[in-house]
């Protein structure tokens, strides 16, 4: 017999993880569902990282200061938090289980060890590692970006050649190839509505 809270009519909400290493197209794949205007809700990270040019305060990161930062851990207003490249990135707690309480299904942007960090902390959460076709195409595209200095550019190429590793432990594998980022939001698309059809539905607790 099916579970009893299966029900296709309001089904239980997902906790959907987008991770992989950098370089793959995280951002873009993010910026891409969004443009579809999904009902989601697409978690914000604090970051203590400068911001970048293009970048918006509030809806591309938090951008804060490493005493804001400190404060957040202290309060304990963080799900997960890492330090990435000398620099601090976490997802702040609330907004999620808000966004979660409220029926809607919450998509975040973490690096590989973050999502193992939500792993441990929601079982029951979505995992999709993205990846390139290639090693050497994602190395290409650390190289493309020039927002590095030549050290953290080849600690960002060691680091991704471990993460890449590691793609077993997730849910899903999607190759986000060059020129397809279409192709790679509409198949992160599906899995979420697959999932939704699940019988024995995931049920997500923080």
């Amino acid at each position: 017999m099916p579970d009893s809270e299966f029900n296709l009519h309001h089904p239980q909400p997902l906790l959907v993880v987008i991770s992989g290493p950098s370089g793959v197209g995280k951002d873009s794949v993010l910026r891409g569902l969004k443009e579809r205007n999904l009902d989601m809700h697409f978690v914000v990270t604090a970051t203590t990282r400068p911001r970048r040019e293009e970048e918006t305060q509030g809806v591309d990161y938090f951008f804060l200061s490493k005493d804001e930062f400190a404060r957040m851990i202290e309060l304990n207003e963080l799900i997960e938090y890492a330090i990435v490249y000398n620099d601090y990135k976490g997802i702040p707690k609330q907004q999620v289980r808000a966004a979660l309480a409220s029926g809607q299904d919450v998509v975040m942007r973490v690096d590989v060890q973050g999502a193992t960090t939500i792993r441990k902390l929601a079982p029951e959460a979505v995992l999709i590692f993205l990846t390139t076709e290639s090693e050497a195409a994602l190395v290409r595209r650390l190289k493309a970006r020039q927002t590095e200095t030549a050290e953290n550019l080849s600690l960002r190429i060691a680091t991704a050649r471990q993460e890449l590793k590691r793609a077993a432990e997730f849910d899903y594998l999607i190759v986000n190839a060059d020129g397809r980022l279409d192709e790679t939001i509409d198949t992160v698309i599906a899995i979420i509505q697959a999932e939704h059809q699940r019988v024995n539905p995931r049920k997500v607790s923080l």
